[in-house]
């Protein structure tokens, strides 16, 4: 679950219960997520960076920072 890339599909952000989409076993499924730095919001559709999990479902993400060439 840690380092797994997810899309947020409910807003996370201070005093939110956010929601992302992960794959998982060849699937998708939603997590309650929460961000790792608690003043920072993450809006809908940001790609996101699992770095804490809790089960059976809650993550801590950071934003998505993709490796440049």
């Amino acid at each position: 679950m840690i380092g797994s890339r997810g899309r947020v599909t409910g807003a996370v952000g201070p005093g939110l219960i956010g929601e992302v989409l992960l794959s998982v076993r060849g699937g998708t499924e939603a997590f309650y997520a929460y961000a790792a730095d608690p003043e920072v919001s993450f809006p809908t559709g940001t790609q996101v960076l699992v770095v804490d999990f809790e089960p059976p479902r809650t993550v801590y993400v950071e934003r998505w920072q993709p490796l440049k060439p």
